[in-house]
């Protein structure tokens, strides 16, 4: 995939200009380095390449090979691990390139995908909970449980997805080098939610029909 995909895009991340009356509350993506080793285990991959090799120039060098002649042979192995960290390093850059997460004062929307992009929106609405998890370096991810049922593909939105998470698929803010930041953002979104939404049902508790008698009607808004 290539940066272009995105180019035209009227605001980053999104489809579209915001409509009126929502506001951009928040806006990031994965950091590449928290990518590359929390979703692609780069650094595990690596160690176990490296172990590997030494455990092959130990045994031909047991065996009564010549140092010299055990290094070249095993230069094979050098490159073909080396291959398969760099295409480890790549895919996590596309994943990260590729990737804007975006909240608003309405919404949550991930735009995503290297081979097929796609955005999804999540109306904050239908957000039952957002579960935080924060790892020791400060990063972490932000795992969302829908109260509605929506239809949600675990493997178009991975790695933007709760892991092993089938049923119901997650979706979430993955590898945020700053989650409080974000957390704080998708808190301060949600109660802003909650209160319209308390507000519209004290209001709807209080409307009275316009046939109903001026007595009830004055009842109704002294109650």
């Amino acid at each position: 995939m290539s940066v272009a995909e995105h180019e035209h895009e009227p605001v980053r991340g999104l489809p579209d200009y915001l409509p009126e009356g929502e506001t951009l509350v928040w806006r990031g993506e994965p950091d590449f380095r928290v990518m590359a080793r929390r979703v692609f285990h780069l650094r595990s991959v690596s160690i176990y390449i490296g172990l590997l090799l030494c455990a092959h120039l130990g045994f031909q060098l047991y065996s009564g090979g010549d140092f010299v002649s055990v290094v070249l042979g095993s230069s094979w192995m050098l490159a073909l691990g080396l291959t398969a960290i760099g295409i480890i390093t790549l895919l996590a850059w596309a994943y990260t390139r590729s990737t804007v997460y975006t909240i608003t004062n309405k919404r949550v929307v991930l735009r995503l995908g290297v081979a097929l992009p796609m955005m999804v929106n999540l109306p904050l609405p239908i957000v039952g909970a957002a579960d935080l998890r924060r790892y020791a370096d400060g990063s972490g991810d932000i795992m969302f449980t829908l109260a509605q049922k929506k239809k949600l593909s675990y493997f178009l939105l991975w790695p933007s997805i709760k892991p092993w998470q089938f049923k119901p698929v997650v979706p979430a803010l993955r590898c945020l080098r700053n989650v409080d930041e974000a957390a704080a953002a998708v808190a301060a979104a949600v109660g802003d939610v909650a209160a319209g939404q308390m507000v519209e049902e004290e209001q709807s508790e209080l409307d009275v029909p316009a046939n109903e008698p001026v007595a009830s009607r004055q009842w109704a808004g002294a109650s």
